[in-house]
């Protein structure tokens, strides 16, 4: 692996110390410390990271369509991992589910290419109920909805929890692309962001054509909600915007001329970038990496992913 910059800093001081320090084992293994602690993400930790988001949206699609999962479609990919949490067939009128179906299976695609690139790892605990996108949605609106917001209901929540997923992974390959080194690992990303941004732009154009009707029995519209789930996520995120809802203001939109927003990108219409750590804080539904919960109980899987779990011990 290339070392950067940082690491020959480290090094150098690490060498200087051993000159101008006495002899002491404390010394060493601080600074041993440091060059773990500075280690760059390899090519193979942040394509595994990306299992996580992978096994979370096939979770959510294939039950969503089909009332059954990776368990039953593609049980040697789960590789043993604990069944989802709450997760059951919704209730789709027929174009939804036909398109729901089709990302369902691409999810299986994606993990069969990372798995065939990385090692990987077992399925991690999903929570996927309805209780969970339910707080989701009561941490949008900072405030309890009455009743407790359920996507498997129809087809209109079902793409509006459809929104709250595959954008955080589309994001996660945005960031991940310039910090890869090698070229099998880029063209890989780069297939796996192509067909993400479909999903993202497919489940938005959807929302986007239903944005002013309003969502039984709330007093909100889709575009409204779209807004409030962007809104939590540049929250938890911590990281200032990277997410925009359908009805973005006029000074955010298309080159500063358009409040309509069907696709999310920043000033100059190119997509966000989202670090691991960026990802976790939302996918644990906390805004802090170190501490599962929301999406994944037990918290994600992977060397990133571990490595803050065990920094928070």
């Amino acid at each position: 692996m290339v070392l950067d910059i940082s690491i020959t800093k480290v090094s150098i001081i690490v060498l200087l110390t051993c000159f101008l320090l006495p002899s002491s084992s404390q010394h060493l293994n601080y600074f041993s410390y440091l060059i773990v602690r500075e280690k760059p993400k390899s090519d193979v930790d942040l394509v595994e990271f990306a299992l996580n988001l992978e096994y979370l949206e096939a979770e959510f699609f294939l039950f969503g369509a089909t009332g059954q999962g990776l368990d039953d479609f593609a049980p040697e990919l789960a590789e043993g991992g604990p069944s989802p949490t709450g997760a059951k067939i919704a209730s789709l009128d027929k174009d939804t589910k036909d398109v729901i179906l089709q990302f369902a299976l691409q999810e299986v695609g994606h993990l069969r290419a990372i798995k065939r690139m990385v090692k990987g790892f077992p399925r991690p605990l999903l929570n996927i109920s309805k209780e969970a996108f339910a707080e989701i949605m009561d941490s949008a609106f900072e405030e309890p909805l009455h009743p407790p917001f359920n996507p498997y209901a129809n087809h209109i929540n079902y793409l509006l929890a459809s929104y709250v997923i595959p954008y955080v992974g589309l994001t996660g390959y945005v960031g991940a692309n310039p910090e890869l080194q090698n070229g099998t690992f880029k063209k890989l990303v780069a297939g796996l962001l192509g067909v993400e941004s479909g999903q993202d732009a497919v489940i938005r154009a959807k929302l986007y054509d239903l944005r002013d009707l309003p969502v039984h029995p709330y007093n909100l519209t889709v575009g409204e909600i779209t807004n409030h789930i962007s809104r939590l996520r540049n929250e938890l995120g911590r990281k200032g915007v990277k997410d925009e809802g359908l009805l973005a203001p006029t000074y955010e939109g298309f080159e500063l001329k358009c409040a309509g927003k069907v696709l999310a990108g920043d000033k100059y219409s190119l997509a966000y970038p989202r670090t691991p750590k960026e990802i976790l804080r939302i996918v644990y539904g906390g805004g802090d990496e170190h501490v599962p919960g929301g999406f994944f109980p037990k918290g994600a899987d992977g060397r990133i992913a571990r490595s803050y779990l065990k920094s928070a011990a």
